[in-house]
């Protein structure tokens, strides 16, 4: 299961690490952006690759939003659960095996926060809850993660952080300056800023080092394969 309503006693919890997924643990070679266009045809008979459409560090909903105003489209009553039926119908087949990956490390760093007692891995991705599932599952990685914040629970990847976080103090008393945001883009690090957590940057996504660079995060690292400098810095926060 994803997302657990598990806590530990908030004593003994001194850090919350909140991953992104896309560009961050993994790359799906496009599904998502592939499955939504597949929507967009069957639902709405419109035929668009969707490429001139933003997806990196964004919500699943504000992408949609871009969709639907870019053709003129609305969903009427009852529409919009069934276009995303649809899409994660979709995003199942697309999901073959051989299809996407892992990014380099990600195994050996969530085996490292798991054997820390003191720390909880979380998510914190612009993916709806089911688009989570998916794409994590395909790579079995669903069930390493205590609970989830995404992307239909707030209208912004600011306030989706902000979400986090309060999750993180009511589940298991950890405050925003405790948890740790881990992404691929300026929106991780802007959200990481707006909601008081700390941030790594990883330059695995589209946003090469130096763009990040100049966004200020807490460590900024080329990819997860030697995960020292985050734990240390996760030491450092949880002390």
């Amino acid at each position: 299961m994803l997302d657990t309503n598990a806590t530990m006693p908030a004593m003994s919890t001194r850090v919350v690490w909140l991953f992104d997924i896309d560009g961050t643990l993994l790359f799906t070679d496009g599904a998502a952006r592939d499955a939504l266009s597949l929507a967009i045809r069957d639902e709405f008979g419109v035929a668009d690759d969707l490429r001139d459409i933003p997806f990196a560090g964004r919500t699943d909903p504000l992408i949609l939003a871009d969709i639907m105003t870019k053709h003129g489209l609305a969903f009427r009553n009852g529409e919009e659960s069934r276009f995303w039926a649809t899409v994660y119908a979709h995003m199942d087949a697309l999901m073959t095996p051989g299809r996407g990956y892992l990014l380099p490390g990600v195994h050996g760093l969530l085996d490292d926060v798991a054997a820390e007692r003191a720390w909880v891995p979380a998510l914190l991705t612009g993916n709806t809850a089911e688009m989570a599932r998916i794409k994590l599952g395909h790579f079995g990685i669903a069930g390493r993660f205590a609970f989830g914040a995404y992307g239909e629970e707030a209208p912004d990847r600011n306030a989706l952080a902000r979400v986090a976080v309060a999750r993180a103090s009511d589940r298991f008393g950890v405050p925003a300056e405790r948890c740790i945001v881990v992404g691929d883009t300026e929106h991780d690090i802007e959200c990481a800023r707006a909601a008081g957590a700390r941030v790594v940057a990883v330059a695995t996504g589209v946003r090469d080092r130096e763009f990040l660079a100049a966004r200020g995060p807490d460590l900024l690292m080329d990819d997860l394969s030697d995960p020292a400098p985050c734990l240390a810095m996760a030491k450092e926060v949880g002390a």
